[in-house]
C-alpha cells in the first residue's frame, strides 16, 4: 500500500474517531435529558416545574438538532476527501484564472478556489441555520428575525468573508513562497498584526453592521457601573446597549478594547426594563393612533434588576482583573506560531498532497488546509479540552471575584434567572460537561460560590 493511501485512511480514521468521541458524549447527555423529570434538591423552590420541563425539551430539541446536523457534517466531509473534490475545485478554479488572464497566478487561483470553498460551505450550512432559527428557536419563544431579516443578515456575513479571504488569502501566499526558511516567522506576525488589527476594528466597524449599538442612558445603572468600573480602576471608556432582542431573547453581556479604552456592552435582553428607542417610537405612535385600548395581561418580564446586572458586570470585570483575556490571546498566538512552525517543516512532502488528489502541484493554501486542519486533529482535540478547563477555571475565579466586591447574592440571582430565561437544563451527564462547557452548568456555580463564601 502506498504511502498517500495509508496517509489518507489515517486522517479518516481520526476524523470519525473524534467525532464518534463526541458523539458517545451527545448521546449521554441527551440520555439525561430523556430520564431526569425531577428537579435537582438544590434547585427546588427555585426553578419552578413548567420553567424545568421547558428547559428539558429545548435542549432535547437542540442537542437531537446538532447530532444530525454533526452527521451530515462528518458524511459531507468524508466524502469531500474520498471523492477528490478538492483537486477538481482547484482544476476548475485555475481555468477561471486563465481565463481572465491571470494564468499561473497561485494567488488568484488560491482566492477563486477559498471563495469557492467557502461558498459551498454555507450553502451546506444554510438549511440547518434556517431549521435553527426557524423550528428549534421559534419553537421554544426565542427567535426574533423575521424571514428578511435573516436574509440579509446572512447575506452580510457571507460578503463579509468572501471579503476577508481576499484580505488574507494573498499576504498569505506571498509570505509563504517569499519568505525562505523561516517564513513561518513572518506569517505568524503578519497573523497577530491582523489578530490586533481585528479586534480593535470589530466593535466599531463589524458588530455595528449586524446589531445597532446604542449608548446607555443616564440613570441609577449607569451611574452605578460607572463606580464600580471605578472602584477598581477599571478604564471604562464607554457603555453600549446592543438591541440583540431583534435577532434572539438570549442575553449576555462582555467588554472589550485595549488598554484605557474599555467598553462594555450589555445585551437589552439581560436589562428588565429597558425599551428600545424603536419600541418607544412605536409605542408613542400607537398611543397617537389608537387612544382607546383593550387592557393586556402583562407578560412575565425577563432581564435582570440593576442589582443584578452589577453582579454580572463584576464577574465579566473579574475577567480583566485576572487578565484572563490576555492570557488566552498569548496561549492562542503561541499555539498559532506552534502551528506555523509545524506547517514549514511538513508542508514540502508530497505525500500530504497526493493524499488528498494533487499529483502535479502543491499549492500553499491546500498544504495549509491538509496540515492544519486534518493531519492535526489530535492536536486539536487535546488542545480544545485543555482550553476547556482552563477556560472553566476562569469562570469561577470572576466568580469568586464578584464575590470579594459583596455581589455573591445578586450573582447567585442573576445566574438563577439568566439559566431560566435562556433555558438553560441545569443537569448536565458529568463527562459531557467535562469535554463540552467552558462555562460551567449553574449548580456546580451555585456550589462554588456557597463554598468560597
Amino acid at each position: 500500500m502506498e504511502m498517500e493511501t495509508i496517509l489518507l485512511y489515517c486522517i479518516l480514521v481520526m476524523t470519525w474517531v473524534e467525532s464518534s468521541w463526541n458523539f458517545y458524549l451527545v448521546l449521554r447527555q441527551r440520555n439525561v435529558l430523556k430520564t431526569t423529570s425531577v428537579i435537582p434538591h438544590d434547585l427546588n423552590g427555585i426553578i419552578s416545574e413548567e420553567t424545568f420541563s421547558k428547559a428539558r425539551l429545548y435542549n432535547l430539541d437542540s442537542i437531537s438538532f446538532g447530532i444530525l446536523h454533526s452527521l451530515f457534517d462528518n458524511v459531507v466531509g468524508t466524502l469531500i476527501i474520498i471523492l477528490y473534490v478538492m483537486p477538481l475545485l482547484w482544476s476548475y478554479s485555475t481555468s477561471l484564472a486563465n481565463k481572465v488572464g491571470f494564468k499561473d497566478s497561485e494567488i488568484i487561483v488560491s482566492i477563486i478556489f477559498m471563495l469557492i470553498m467557502n461558498t459551498f460551505n454555507g450553502l451546506m450550512s444554510l438549511p440547518f441555520a434556517i431549521y435553527s432559527v426557524f423550528v428549534i428557536e421559534e419553537k421554544h419563544g426565542f427567535n426574533k428575525q423575521t424571514p428578511a431579516f435573516f436574509i440579509k443578515d446572512t447575506l452580510k456575513g457571507y460578503f463579509l468573508m468572501q471579503f476577508f479571504i481576499v484580505l488574507l488569502t494573498s499576504p498569505i501566499i506571498y509570505i509563504v513562497n517569499a519568505g525562505g526558511d523561516y517564513f513561518f516567522i513572518y506569517l505568524w506576525l503578519f497573523a497577530v498584526f491582523f489578530t490586533l488589527f481585528f479586534m480593535t476594528i470589530y466593535p466599531d466597524v463589524i458588530a455595528p453592521l449586524f446589531d445597532k449599538y446604542t449608548p446607555l442612558e443616564d440613570g441609577d445603572l449607569r451611574t452605578r457601573i460607572e463606580e464600580l468600573a471605578a472602584s477598581i480602576q477599571f478604564p471604562l471608556k464607554k457603555i453600549y446597549v446592543v438591541e440583540g432582542s431583534k435577532r434572539s431573547a438570549h442575553s449576555n453581556a462582555y467588554f472589550y478594547g485595549f488598554y484605557k479604552n474599555k467598553r462594555i456592552v450589555l445585551f437589552d435582553t439581560l436589562l428588565i426594563d429597558y425599551v428600545s428607542s424603536d419600541a418607544k417610537n412605536k409605542e408613542t405612535a400607537s398611543e397617537s393612533s389608537e387612544p382607546e385600548t383593550k387592557p393586556l395581561v402583562p407578560a412575565e418580564k425577563k432581564g435582570c434588576t440593576n442589582d443584578e446586572v452589577l453582579a454580572v458586570l463584576a464577574h465579566e470585570l473579574g475577567h480583566w482583573k485576572g487578565n484572563h483575556v490576555l492570557k488566552q490571546l498569548i496561549l492562542s498566538q503561541v499555539n498559532l506560531f506552534f502551528l506555523f512552525m509545524a506547517f514549514s517543516f511538513l508542508f514540502k512532502y508530497d505525500v500530504i498532497y497526493r493524499a488528498f488528489g494533487f499529483y502535479d502541484s502543491q499549492p500553499v493554501i491546500i498544504g495549509l488546509l491538509i496540515i492544519l486542519q486534518f493531519i492535526f486533529t489530535p492536536y486539536h482535540f487535546i488542545l480544545s479540552f485543555l482550553l476547556t478547563l482552563l477556560t472553566r477555571k476562569y469562570e469561577f475565579e470572576a466568580d469568586n471575584f464578584a464575590m470579594r466586591l459583596g455581589k455573591a447574592e445578586f450573582l447567585r440571582k442573576a445566574l438563577i434567572k439568566l439559566n431560566k430565561d435562556n433555558l438553560g437544563f441545569p443537569v448536565y451527564d458529568w463527562l459531557y460537561s467535562t469535554f463540552n462547557h467552558s462555562h460551567p452548568p449553574l449548580l456546580e456555580r451555585l456550589k462554588a460560590l456557597d463554598k468560597v463564601e
